[in-house]
C-alpha cells in the first residue's frame, strides 16, 4: 500500500444536479458509481470508481455554500496524517484555513485549505487504518495530471515543495503565459516521477484553481463524448511532452475539468 501523506488521493465535484453529473462522467469518463451515506447537506454522496478502484466522489452543492454563491467544482483532497497538526503547519507557511478541522462519520477528518494565491483544497485523514494502493496514473478514469492556475506563482511553488515536500522538475518558458514549472508529489526529479505542473493563472481563469485531468482512451472519441453530452470543449486537443493528449472541457453544470489521451494511430 501507498503512503498517500501530502499527495492529491481523492476528488470531488460539488454540483447542482448528482444526478445529471454522473450521467455525464459515466458516459464521458467511464466512471462507474455506487450511493455512500448521505453528503453534508443531507443528499446522497456516491463514490466513482475508474479502471483501478475508488477515486472520488460526486454531491450536491451544500446549501449554506450554494448561498454563499458557490458554483460547481472539482476540488482535490491531500492526504494527512494529522489534519489539526498540518492545518495549522500550512497556515503558518502561508496557506488560509477556509474551515477549521472536523469529522465526517465513517469516513474521517478533514479541514479546507487555501494556498497563497488563493486556490483551494482539502486535507483529509481517512478513519480506516487501511492505506489505499496508489493507481497508475494512465489507468483510465484516474487522475493522470495535476494541474494549479496560480494566483501568485512564486509563493505558491515555495508553499507546495517547502511546506508539503513536493520536488520540482523541469520549468518550460512559455513565453508571456510565464513559466510551467514541472512537480512531483512523490519527491522524484526525473521527467517519469512528475504528477502536475504550476503555471501562473491565465486571464481566461476567473480565480486560481487546481485543474485534474482525467485519464481516457482516444481523446478525439472522448471530444466527442463530451459534446454529445452537453460540455463544452475549452481547449484543444492539444499535444503534450511526452505524447499525450489533453483537452479542457466544463460539464453541463458548468464545473471545469480536463482529460488526458492517446491519439488512435488508425
Amino acid at each position: 500500500m501507498t503512503d498517500m501523506t501530502g499527495k492529491f488521493f481523492w476528488y470531488e465535484l460539488m454540483t447542482s444536479d448528482p444526478q445529471a453529473a454522473l450521467t455525464f462522467y459515466g458516459d464521458v469518463v467511464g466512471w462507474t458509481s455506487k450511493p455512500f451515506g448521505d453528503a453534508l447537506n443531507g443528499g446522497t454522496y456516491h463514490v466513482l470508481s475508474g479502471s483501478a478502484g475508488e477515486m472520488g466522489g460526486v454531491m450536491a452543492i451544500p446549501a449554506e455554500a450554494r448561498d454563499c454563491g458557490m458554483t460547481p467544482w472539482w476540488g482535490g483532497y491531500i492526504g494527512s496524517a494529522d489534519v489539526d497538526q498540518d492545518a495549522e503547519r500550512l497556515v503558518a507557511a502561508g496557506g488560509t484555513l477556509m474551515r477549521a478541522p472536523e469529522d465526517i462519520p465513517d469516513v474521517g477528518r478533514f479541514a479546507v485549505m487555501r494556498d497563497p494565491g488563493g486556490a483551494v483544497f482539502m486535507l483529509l485523514k481517512g478513519s480506516s487504518p487501511d492505506a489505499m494502493e496508489a493507481p497508475n496514473p494512465m489507468a483510465t478514469g484516474h487522475v493522470g495530471w495535476h494541474e494549479l492556475y496560480s494566483g501568485d506563482f512564486d509563493a505558491d511553488l515555495a508553499f507546495y515543495t517547502g511546506a508539503l515536500g513536493w520536488a520540482k522538475g523541469d520549468a518550460m518558458d512559455m513565453g508571456d503565459m510565464g513559466s510551467y514549472q514541472l512537480v512531483s508529489q512523490s519527491g522524484g526529479s526525473d521527467f517519469a516521477s512528475m504528477s502536475g505542473g504550476i503555471m501562473p493563472r491565465p486571464k481566461e481563469m476567473p480565480m486560481p484553481a487546481w485543474l485534474f485531468y482525467f485519464t481516457v482512451g482516444d481523446i478525439d472519441a472522448a471530444v466527442d463524448r463530451v459534446s454529445a453530452g452537453g460540455g463544452t470543449i475549452l481547449n484543444g486537443p492539444m499535444e503534450v511532452p511526452g505524447g499525450a493528449w489533453i483537452i479542457q472541457a466544463s460539464d453541463p453544470q458548468g464545473a471545469m475539468f480536463a482529460l488526458v489521451g492517446s491519439k488512435d494511430a488508425a
